[in-house]
């Protein structure tokens, strides 16, 4: 059965994190990916950074090789980074274990990750990696995918009770009465958790109800 693990891990552990010395104040989100052992090209998103040059922001980090801008809109800037091949570092251990980054966030307090194993062996291979080489992770939870009224909709406990809540309180009403504060408060996450399991357990629900059906 597909497993879901979310994990920390310190700002600086991760490459783009060189980020947050020149701008503090940004937050990164990669796109999602499926890491290849011999390829790894993530997409990311760069907000809440005011600077001229974004490409200078992020310094030379071992493990990246090459990052460029491909697009901009306002003050959010879409990257592109290539890496060392050789570099051992998190997306090096994910995709050794064949695991899916569903989403991955960075601030300068630290990242927080949603990765998915085909089976808990692969998350297991993950975790034993990082043990092996030394990789810094605080794993927040792990949980089963769980079909949701039918096959193909597929999720995780935690979008589920997420969207859940967010419903029966009142977030989805037009006009709103519940803010996401307030949501984020009752299930005793931050905002941007919330913000984060709302938009991907959408993306996964359109997925399986409108564009898979067309």
């Amino acid at each position: 059965m597909a497993t879901v693990m979310e994990f920390t891990s310190p700002a600086a552990e991760f490459p783009l994190g060189s980020v947050f010395e020149n701008v503090p104040g940004a937050t990164v989100e990669l796109e999602r990916l499926i890491p290849h052992e011999t390829l790894i090209i993530p997409y990311f998103w760069v907000r809440g950074g005011n600077t001229e040059d974004i490409e200078a922001a992020f310094e030379p980090h071992v493990g990246v090789t090459d990052i460029r801008m491909v697009d901009s809109v306002e003050d959010e800037y879409l990257m592109r980074a290539e890496w060392e091949q050789e570099y051992f570092g998190i997306l090096s251990a994910l995709a050794k274990a064949n695991v899916v980054v569903l989403s991955g966030t960075g601030t300068k307090d630290d990242w927080r990750f949603e990765v998915r194993g085909e089976s808990q062996d692969a998350i297991a291979e993950f975790r034993e990696d990082c043990r092996e080489n030394e990789i810094p992770i605080t794993i927040t939870a792990v949980h089963a995918m769980l079909p949701i009224q039918g096959e193909g909709y597929e999720l995780t406990e935690t979008q589920r009770e997420a969207m859940v809540v967010a419903y029966e309180r009142g977030y989805f009403d037009s006009p709103r009465t519940a803010s996401l504060e307030e949501v984020a408060e009752e299930l005793g996450i931050t905002q941007q958790s919330l913000s984060s399991r709302l938009r991907r357990g959408h993306r996964r629900l359109i997925r399986a109800t409108l564009i898979g059906s067309s």
